[in-house]
């Protein structure tokens, strides 16, 4: 059958390229909004500037750090020794896996759910090897580890929200002098989220790029980083004209004001990440069809990135983003919780925090379920009364859907597409 391949190899390309853009603008659409939603809810920054900043460092993330997670999603959920005989299945498969995720993400998109992209192409890509191919062809451990991941990835970038929230409330809220503190303490999160942005920029981006670094070298680079990051964080604070003898409720707003240039950093820092990961999830069927085809059906595990794909995969993510991705800033920054920028921080820095934790393992996590964490995790630290418990229900329960619509979706469009081309 390989002779499909050769045929119609320029057509499946074509379609793939499509889909894969699809995909990527569902990507933008419901998971930049994720990384985002916070900033723009709280007020740090209005909707054009987390626009242009998502297209900037996602773009960024995407361009310099997105390769290690492609390889993950591409051998770690389907056995590719399965296909060797019949490689055109491969390629229907991958083509119909793009559509269905990036028909699911649409849909959420539209009803303002932040899924997870991340399994929504994992459950397309099971869903076509399960029923086309055989169950045997899918990794079934590995997508329990993503089931686990559920509960695993929002306890963790909870927990690590609620601690950063509640330190932020001792050090400077429940103080007598909140804006004095502040001037003392916000440059430290400035070094901290320095730290852990530097960290995962290091790992994961640079190697990229050409750049090795020992793990002393790393962090070394990263505290170094981080240091320059406080420093400049002090100076931006002097510079700001606030009255310490003001009363505590205009002390409050102030610093609020510096938490929302803090937002910014933080906002930057998780749309790079976010572009690191999940890019992966638009460009890495796509690169495994492109690959297929042009070798003539070999099937190997790494597929080289041709030119276009990256490039390909960010432009969808922005566009997506910048057209569609409001309804799910809503539901992430205004409908859980009440952020503030000082709430807001904690939760971003957090869920980067969490990011870089799962990105050193190669565990496919979401970005989605570890921001909703966050999240929930400063809304509990004010208690439970502060969370709309009807929206996050909402929320559980689109995450439980995931899986099953992608893989639904998926085994729909690759009978169609092996019907068409068989």
């Amino acid at each position: 059958m390989v002779d499909v391949l050769v045929t119609n190899g320029p057509w499946l390309i074509g379609i793939a390229a499509v889909f894969g853009f699809l995909m990527a603008w569902g990507i933008g659409a419901n998971d930049v909004a994720n990384a985002m939603g916070t900033s723009v809810g709280s007020n740090a920054i209005t909707i054009k500037q987390a626009i242009i900043i998502a297209m900037i460092f996602d773009f960024a993330g995407a361009y310099l750090a997105g390769g290690e997670v492609t390889s993950t999603i591409r051998k770690g959920i389907i056995d590719s020794a399965y296909f060797v005989n019949s490689p055109e299945l491969l390629v229907y498969g991958m083509i119909s896996a793009l559509l269905a995720a990036g028909i699911w993400l649409i849909v959420a998109s539209a009803l303002g759910w932040p899924v997870s992209t991340t399994h929504s192409i994992v459950g397309a890509i099971v869903g076509f090897a399960a029923v086309g191919v055989g169950s045997d062809a899918v990794a079934w451990g590995k997508v329990g580890g993503i089931v686990g991941s559920w509960i695993v990835t929002p306890a963790i970038s909870g927990f690590i929200a609620f601690m950063i929230f509640q330190s932020v409330q001792k050090l400077i809220f429940n103080t007598d002098n909140p804006l004095e503190n502040a001037k003392r303490y916000v440059p430290f999160y400035m070094a901290l989220a320095g730290f852990v942005m530097s960290l995962v920029t290091i790992k994961k981006g640079l190697k990229h790029v050409g750049l090795h670094f020992t793990n002393v070298e790393a962090y070394a680079l990263a505290v170094v980083l981080a240091i320059l990051v406080g420093i400049g964080g002090m100076i931006a604070i002097k510079r700001l004209k606030m009255d310490s003898k003001a009363d505590r409720q205009t002390q409050f707003g102030n610093v609020e004001k510096v938490f929302a240039i803090l937002m910014v950093v933080t906002a930057c820092c998780m749309a790079f990440a976010h572009g690191s990961n999940d890019v992966a999830n638009a460009i890495g069927p796509l690169a495994a069809v492109v690959s297929v085809v042009e070798s003539g059906g070999q099937i190997n595990n790494t597929a080289p990135l041709v030119w276009w794909i990256l490039p390909l995969g960010a432009v969808g993510i922005v566009l997506g983003l910048a057209i569609f991705g409001q309804r799910v800033m809503e539901t992430i920054g205004k409908n859980i919780t009440h952020l503030t920028p000082s709430r807001g921080f904690a939760a971003e820095l957090a869920a980067a925090s969490t990011v870089v934790i799962a990105s050193g393992t190669g565990l496919p996590i979401s970005t989605t379920q570890t921001l909703v964490g966050a999240v929930l995790g400063v809304g509990m630290a004010r208690g439970i009364a502060a969370i709309n418990i009807g929206v996050v229900r909402n929320i559980v329960v689109s995450w439980v859907v995931t899986l099953p619509a992608g893989a639904g979706l998926s085994i729909m469009f690759f009978f169609m597409i092996k019907g068409i081309f068989n």
